[in-house]
C-alpha cells in the first residue's frame, strides 16, 4: 500500500480521532484539522509525538492551504445539543466547508470524502432506508440547519464531480458510538451510559419505542477507509451503520444491565422532528465496499463504558483535589 499525506477536517473528534490513529496505524502522514467546538486536543494526545501527525487549529469555513493527496471532510457538530447551539454557523459549515475541501481537492486533484449522515432521509417514509430514497425533511424546522446543511454539501460533492471531475465520495453515517464520545454531546448511547453510571435517571425521550442502529466506531472507520479506496466511479452515496435495530427502551435496559445501575427511566415529550425509526439499508456497502459491522452491540456497549468509567473516575478524583 502507497503511504498517502492525507487531511482529516473535524479529525479531533470523536469519529475523526479514530480515522486519524487507524489512518497513522497504515502508515500515512496525517493533517487533523480542528477548531475544538465539538472536538479536543485531548482526543488525539497520544497521536502528538508521532512524526507523521500534524494538528492544526483552524475552522473549515475558511480556505484551506494544504498538500495533500486525500481529504476527508468531517467537520461539522453532530448532535442537537451542539448543531442546534449555532445553527446558521452549523449550516456555513458544512456548505462552506464543503466548498473549501472540493476546491482545495479540485486544484490538487486528490479525492475527497463527505461524511453526510442518515440525517438527510429526515423522519423517514420507507423502512430501511436505502441510498434511493430522498428523505422526509423539515426544511425550516430546529434540525434543519444539520439536516439541509448536510443535504447542500452532498450535492455540492455530486456538482464538483460533473462540472469538474473531482474524485468525490459520499457516505451516509447512521448512529454511531464508542470510546472518545463526549460526555455531554447529547447522543443516546452517551446519555444512557452517563447518567447509568452516575446513579440519575435515564432520559427516554416520547414513549421509547423509537428505534436506532447503532454502529461501532471502529467498523464505521474501516467502511470510510475503504470508500476511499474505491475507483473513481464509484461516488456514492453508501450508507454505513449497524442494520441491527432496537428500540429507546431496549438500549436502556442494555445499559442497566451492563453498569449494574439502579437508575430508573425518566420519560420526556419528544423533540420535534425526531425520526421515528432509524435502520440502514448496507446491501450497497457490502457489494461495493465489501463491507459490514463486525462488534456486536453488547461488546461495544462494553468498551464504551469501561471508557467513560475512566474518564468520570478521572473526572472525580479531579474535583475532590480541588476540594
Amino acid at each position: 500500500m502507497c503511504n498517502k499525506r492525507i487531511l482529516v477536517t473535524g479529525g479531533a473528534g470523536f469519529i475523526g480521532a479514530h480515522l486519524c490513529a487507524k489512518l497513522l496505524q497504515q502508515g500515512h502522514e496525517v493533517i487533523c484539522l480542528d477548531n475544538y467546538f465539538t472536538g479536543a486536543k485531548a482526543n488525539v494526545s497520544s497521536l502528538l509525538n508521532n512524526s507523521r501527525f500534524e494538528l492544526v487549529r483552524q475552522d473549515v469555513t475558511l480556505p484551506l492551504h494544504f498538500e495533500v493527496d486525500e481529504i476527508y471532510n468531517l467537520a461539522c457538530p453532530a448532535s442537537p445539543v451542539h448543531y442546534q447551539y449555532n445553527p446558521a454557523k452549523t449550516t456555513q459549515t458544512s456548505v462552506l466547508g464543503a466548498i473549501h475541501v472540493l476546491e482545495l481537492a479540485r486544484f490538487l486533484k486528490a479525492k475527497v470524502l463527505q461524511a453526510s449522515t442518515s440525517e438527510v432521509y429526515g423522519d423517514p417514509a420507507i423502512h430501511p432506508q436505502d441510498e434511493s430514497y430522498w428523505g422526509n425533511v423539515n426544511p425550516i424546522g430546529p434540525r434543519s440547519c444539520y439536516d439541509e446543511g448536510k443535504r447542500c454539501a452532498e450535492t455540492l460533492f455530486f456538482d464538483y464531480h460533473r462540472q469538474y471531475g473531482v474524485n468525490s465520495k459520499v457516505i451516509r453515517i447512521f448512529n454511531t458510538y464508542g470510546p472518545l464520545m463526549n460526555l455531554a454531546d447529547g447522543r443516546v448511547v452517551s446519555n444512557f451510559i452517563v447518567q447509568a453510571l452516575q446513579g440519575q435517571d435515564i432520559t427516554i425521550y416520547g414513549d421509547g419505542t423509537q428505534t436506532r442502529s447503532f454502529c461501532y466506531v471502529d467498523d464505521l472507520v474501516e467502511g470510510m477507509i475503504r470508500m476511499m479506496a474505491t475507483e473513481s466511479d464509484c461516488i456514492g452515496p453508501v450508507n454505513l451503520g449497524n442494520p441491527c435495530e432496537l428500540t429507546m427502551l431496549k438500549l436502556a435496559e442494555n445499559v442497566l444491565r451492563l453498569t449494574g445501575s439502579k437508575s430508573k427511566l425518566m420519560f420526556k415529550a419528544l423533540p420535534q422532528d425526531d425520526p421515528r425509526q432509524r435502520h440502514p439499508n448496507i446491501e450497497l456497502a457490502k457489494s461495493k465496499l465489501a463491507w459490514e459491522p463486525k462488534v456486536a452491540l453488547e461488546e461495544g456497549l462494553q468498551k464504551t463504558i469501561a471508557y467513560f468509567r475512566k474518564v468520570l473516575a478521572v473526572r472525580s478524583f479531579r474535583e475532590e483535589r480541588l476540594l
